[in-house]
């Protein structure tokens, strides 16, 4: 162990300002500030809501934000020039799960019919998409397109929205950047268009999107408006997924090495307590997430989802113990092979338009995953007796990548370590040297 007089220097900058959208998985943000954890590590932090992802990006990119909470796909895409490009790192992860899939109540009735049902006479989870085939498939004899909605092209969501609709044999689209065509629609059977989070309820009631993938709490709010059934979780898609990471430019971690080591102890902390004891704080962070400068829904809406449990079609409230993960199962560390998942979808769609090879991902995931911030934060905590080496992962041992993970729904097993033969591995999809 580092001895104490090795710790981390006063902090180069002081006054920072974060950057969030206002979903409930922003908590650690939240929750470091709230709970003092920021102002312990001399930080005197300000958190404030964007309007949508793109505006949150730019704010970190041109300095007037100093980190914010992230899509995963956003520091991925900007340094490999996706979209707007710029040096992003990410020393933290901020959670795991935390998303689902809403479908409006016309699209359910149509779709009920074809889901096998429980002994109780409930539907049977996990819903495949090939229930919502059916639906597509009418539409298409009627000559009418199929729509739904996702929060962002490099959003975790746009991504398990395609997936569970390949797994289903849905062609969600391709991305064509090199012909100048980013819509994502080519050869689609359902068309995919970005809508703001807190925006895709009123978006689907006005009958503009039949349904939308978002994080919380999004689709606990279509149930309580009657508006709507989220048929599937993220967690049911890929069981224990990474979802947002917190963003900063290199460009500010190596200014500000001190300040940047301090911003992810004190989001290493809340994110801890968010987990602690079972979820026994769950009710404390609703309290303080429902207020308006944060996610500003109502405390019943963000509780469904967040204390444990998660509830379907009006009156099915099943439980979801993880549903929302902050700490447990190393959700903070940042794994290489979750960033080369998110470059594997990027390729599979088409953002990414020419083959590249196994090192490029592992490349890029080391320029933008930065565990070795992380591992200084971690060793000052346990050091300060605040978390024991055993909460983390053994950094001695640890090579960055999870093993081989094999809870996905339709049954593929991911190796991070096998960028391309995963990719080949998927039914529907760009593979080898095939472009979009």
């Amino acid at each position: 162990m580092s001895p104490v007089a090795a710790a981390v220097g006063e902090p180069e900058k002081e006054d920072l300002k974060f950057g969030f959208i206002k979903l409930t998985d922003m908590a650690p943000l939240a929750i470091a500030y709230e709970k003092g954890y920021f102002e312990e590590e001399d930080l005197f932090v300000q958190l404030e809501s964007q309007a949508n992802w793109k505006v949150l990006l730019d704010g970190v990119i041109n300095g007037e934000l100093d980190g914010a909470h992230m899509l995963a796909g956003q520091p991925l895409a900007a340094t490999i020039g996706y979209g707007t490009r710029a040096h992003i790192v990410t020393p933290l992860s901020m959670d795991l799960n935390g998303n689902a899939i809403t479908v409006s109540n016309d699209v359910w009735k149509q779709m009920k019919p074809h889901i096998p049902q429980q002994a109780d006479g409930k539907p049977q989870h996990p819903i495949s998409a090939s229930a919502l085939k059916k639906v597509v498939d009418k539409y298409k004899e009627e000559g009418k397109p199929f729509k739904m909605g996702m929060v962002f092209p490099v959003s975790t969501h746009n991504y398990e929205l395609r997936y569970w609709l390949a797994a289903g044999d849905l062609h969600p689209g391709y991305y064509a950047p090199g012909k100048g065509d980013t819509t994502g629609t080519i050869d689609a059977d359902v068309l995919l268009s970005v809508t703001p989070p807190p925006q895709m309820p009123s978006t689907m009631e006005a009958g503009t999107i039949y349904g939308y993938c978002v994080g919380e709490p999004w689709n606990q709010q279509a149930v309580f408006k009657g508006i709507g059934v989220p048929v599937i979780t993220d967690y049911e898609i890929w069981k224990n997924n990474p979802e947002k990471v917190f963003g900063m430019t290199k460009a500010f971690t190596d200014k500000n090495p001190n300040t940047t080591v301090r911003v992810v102890k004190a989001m290493i902390r809340a994110a801890k307590w968010l987990d602690d004891n079972n979820n026994a704080n769950r009710p404390e962070a609703v309290k303080i997430l429902a207020k308006p400068s944060y996610v500003g829904a109502d405390y019943e809406v963000i509780a469904n989802s967040m204390t444990g449990t998660f509830e379907y079609e009006k009156g099915d409230k099943r439980p979801v113990p993880d549903f929302n993960v902050f700490f447990r199962y190393n959700a903070t560390y940042p794994y290489y092979s979750d960033a080369i998942w998110y470059l594997t979808q990027m390729r599979r769609w088409g953002q990414i338009p020419e083959y590249k090879p196994d090192s490029w991902y592992m490349e890029v995931a080391k320029k933008v995953y930065r565990p070795d911030i992380y591992e200084k934060a971690a060793k000052e905590l346990i050091a300060e007796g605040k978390i024991p080496a055993s909460a983390f992962p053994d950094f001695a041992r640890e090579t960055g990548f999870r093993p081989p993970q094999n809870e996905f729904m339709d049954g593929v097993v991911y190796d991070g370590t096998k960028p391309n033969a995963y990719i080949d591995s998927l039914k529907i999809g760009l593979k080898g040297k095939e472009k979009p």
